[in-house]
């Protein structure tokens, strides 16, 4: 039997994207200083509207990612709740993404385009 996870999705930008991509798909890149959370969600709808709303706007273009964590490792974080019902995310410290990108399973997939 299989290890539990979590489905998780993340809008990014092409910088960022581009880093995933030099990992192999397995990582995510470091925080900047001014970002001290990384912050997955736990939709995709939700992660649709923050590439369509934020990174398109600043880079012209947003991709929506999935990607799957290790519940046990997950457990130790609370689900944030930072709007309406649906609008879900974890609030990962950028201190602990080094641990988190250890257990994620799987690659880290792009599942969408905006423009």
């Amino acid at each position: 039997m299989g290890e539990e996870t979590v489905v998780l999705w993340r809008p990014t930008g092409p910088e960022e994207l581009a880093l995933v991509e030099e990992s192999g798909w397995q990582r995510w890149p470091p925080r900047l200083p001014e970002q001290p959370i990384f912050y997955p969600v736990l939709n995709e709808e939700y992660a649709t509207k923050i590439a369509k709303d934020w990174n398109v706007a600043h880079s012209g273009v947003g991709y929506v990612t999935r990607f799957r964590v290790r519940k046990d490792f997950l457990d130790a974080y609370p689900v944030e709740q930072a709007g309406g019902r649906t609008i879900l995310e974890y609030w990962i410290p950028a201190e602990d993404l080094e641990a988190f990108n250890d257990h994620i399973v799987g690659l880290i997939e792009v599942v969408s385009e905006c423009r």
